[in-house]
């Protein structure tokens, strides 16, 4: 059987998927709660943690292009991009801690220790991730096992998120005994555990089968040209900077939606849980709807859906919290099929480069496209920051009436507007599944020869 054609085992695909599980215990915990870590617990001003989400995302723009250049002329025996997996386990788990860690230091002081785990967090999680991302594409060439390999993926990466959701307050509070400080970075100390666990269990259950042709030696400079030549693979980048930004904003602002405006902290988790259980229902929906409509009409369908939905959060009074509770997992179910089907295309634009430029550059492609989520994902969080600063947001005390007026606009309408309008990007977006099908006939061929 060849690579165009394997059918993946269960055990594999579960494998795969605990990847993203691992990685995901420690992102989404980033992504949920380390702006209020920043502002509320260790006392960071909010303009300044803004400031810091978006500045470790600019270095990502070496980082990451260099660590695709670097996974893909990797040689070992395991492959090019399982090896990395194994060894950034551990150093991925420890900063994971360091990051959730309040040191005894001046404000000056705790926003440089910021500055140093984040970014190297970042590194580190960008030697992890890139040749993870980047080994869905060489463990089968296959669209509809391609999909379905990306549907456990983002399925285990959402129970993790369920996970971080669900326990992280309760967790937190119940080890640290009343010292939140201690509570978040003990919490932490445990997820980074399970997530270290879990990437070993990748590493072991997975298999590349696609090698780049042996004679091919390809310049970066060549590959990074090739790159800005690639239509389709410009408007994914750009898809994924707002689709993060999207995610960032949505996931950020939620805590402090809920522990100013609704009154009660402990709501939230209720909310994040039911927005990923959403998630998790429409990406099993994802390659059903992609057999059916196509993948590019799916992804439209589903960014237009969730972004009118996630607008109606403007809606809700503090007493009407169960409808924000309804609205998130109507949010999560819409946007859910779109998440498999991102990575997938991702996979199809590598086999496009390929064809139209007669080498492979898997590392490199995935990278890149990591970069622009990543940078959504610090941009988002910078709006976050400097939208409560704008908006006159002080820890710890009842809010002014703009500071809500500020946090209901990044949960709400601003994301909403940013999902409905990228869809016009789509319709830029020309690999159908027929000229995807011409595509792996030809590199089929070529192979063989």
């Amino acid at each position: 059987m060849t690579a165009a054609t394997h059918t993946l085992s269960v055990r594999e695909k579960f494998g795969y998927g605990l990847g993203d599980f691992a990685a995901n215990i420690v992102y989404q915990s980033v992504m949920v709660f380390l702006l209020y870590f920043y502002t509320d617990v260790v006392g960071i001003p909010a303009a300044a943690a803004g400031t810091l989400l978006l500045v470790a995302r600019i270095w990502d723009a070496v980082n990451d292009p260099l660590m695709g250049t670097i996974a893909d002329r990797t040689r070992n025996k395991h492959g090019r991009f399982r090896p990395w997996i194994l060894w950034t386990a551990i150093p991925f788990g420890v900063i994971a801690v360091l990051m959730f860690t309040t040191p005894d230091l001046s404000t000056t002081g705790k926003i440089i220790y910021a500055y140093v785990t984040y970014i190297l967090m970042g590194m580190i999680y960008t030697a992890n991730n890139v040749p993870y991302g980047a080994l869905s594409a060489v463990m089968t060439s296959d669209p509809a096992e391609r999909t379905k390999l990306n549907s456990y993926r983002f399925v285990l990466a959402m129970v993790a998120t369920l996970v971080i959701s669900g326990l992280t307050l309760p967790m937190s509070k119940w080890l640290g005994g009343g010292d939140e400080a201690r509570g978040y970075q003990l919490t932490m100390l445990v997820f980074a555990s399970v997530a270290v666990l879990c990437f070993y269990v990748t590493f072991y259950t997975t298999r590349e089968r696609i090698e780049p042709p042996s004679e091919q030696k390809t310049p970066v400079r060549e590959d990074l040209r090739d790159l800005l030549h690639n239509r389709p693979w410009i408007v994914l980048f750009v898809l994924g900077l707002i689709t993060f930004i999207f995610l960032s904003l949505r996931l950020g602002v939620g805590l402090f939606y809920f522990q100013y405006y609704v009154g009660d902290q402990s709501l939230f988790s209720v909310f994040a849980v039911l927005g990923v259980i959403g998630v998790i229902f429409g990406v099993l929906l994802a390659n059903p709807l992609r057999e059916r409509f196509g993948k590019r009409n799916v992804y439209i369908g589903s960014n237009l859906l969730a972004g009118l939905a996630i607008m109606a959060l403007w809606l809700p009074t503090p007493e009407q919290y169960l409808w924000a509770y309804f609205l998130s997992a109507l949010v999560g179910f819409f946007s859910g099929p779109a998440v498999p089907i991102l990575w997938s295309m991702y996979a199809d634009v590598v086999d496009y480069s390929e064809w139209k430029f007669g080498h492979r550059a898997t590392g490199i492609i995935f990278s890149a496209s990591t970069f622009g989520q990543k940078f959504g994902w610090g941009v988002g969080g910078a709006l976050t920051g400097w939208l409560l600063a704008l908006f006159n947001y002080v820890p710890n005390v009842d809010q002014a009436p703009e500071a809500i007026l500020g946090i209901k606009l990044a949960l709400s309408i601003i994301p909403g507007t940013l999902m409905v309008l990228s869809i016009v990007l789509l319709f830029f977006y020309d690999l159908t599944e027929d000229f995807m099908e011409r595509v792996q006939a030809d590199l089929a061929e070529r192979r063989g020869a």
